[in-house]
């Protein structure tokens, strides 16, 4: 029998003492925001859930957490340009402060996306917690209030949630990935 594959050495971008630091310094800001009012935390599966877990246990709001699922890229490693729902929620938005919980920023598309669905919904409020956003990708993006980290690279990234083809998403740190098609053999 041959050895398992082990998680490749890959170059930390963000490591997860920094990680950790910069989302109790969000968790604050949001909990003065939302003070005295109940919030919802809407994960963007896959690439969110351990932030969403991380920064949800940072929160001393009531807190109602689901799920909503959306993909850009189906198998690629970039965006369609299109955005397809496919996973709802399992609440009804209507009448609450819905706060958008997501991985990382990169061209935005996803974000207008769900702002706008949430707001015809009837959402009280629509307003998104990412915690990476590529460079010059925050402006006149609606609803991107709480942001973590901005990154200056094009470069894939993955870890913390993050993946590539499904890879790499227990990795404690950012890393970037350069050369991301060498690891389609571990597929």
């Amino acid at each position: 029998m041959s050895e398992p594959a082990s998680i490749p050495d890959l170059p930390v971008l963000i490591s997860s003492a920094a990680v950790a630091a910069r989302i109790n310094e969000m968790a604050q800001t949001i909990a003065a925001d939302y003070a005295g009012k109940a919030l919802t935390l809407v994960g963007i599966l896959k690439g969110a859930f351990v932030f969403l877990a991380d920064l949800s246990r940072r929160l001393p709001l009531p807190l109602w957490i689901d799920f909503i699922e959306v993909s850009s890229y189906g198998a690629a490693a970039s965006s369609s340009g299109a955005v397809k729902l496919v996973r709802d929620l399992s609440h009804d938005p209507a009448g609450r402060h819905i706060l958008l919980v997501e991985d990382i920023v990169d061209t935005g598309l996803t974000m207008h996306y769900l702002y706008d669905m949430f707001r015809a919904r009837g959402a009280l409020s629509v307003e998104a917690a990412a915690l990476l956003v590529r460079s010059g990708k925050r402006s006149g993006l609606p609803g991107l209030r709480y942001t973590g980290f901005e990154l200056d690279t094009e470069a894939f990234v993955a870890g913390y949630g993050m993946d590539y083809s499904g890879l790499f998403r227990n990795i404690p740190d950012v890393v970037r990935l350069d050369e991301p098609s060498r690891f389609d053999s571990l597929r």
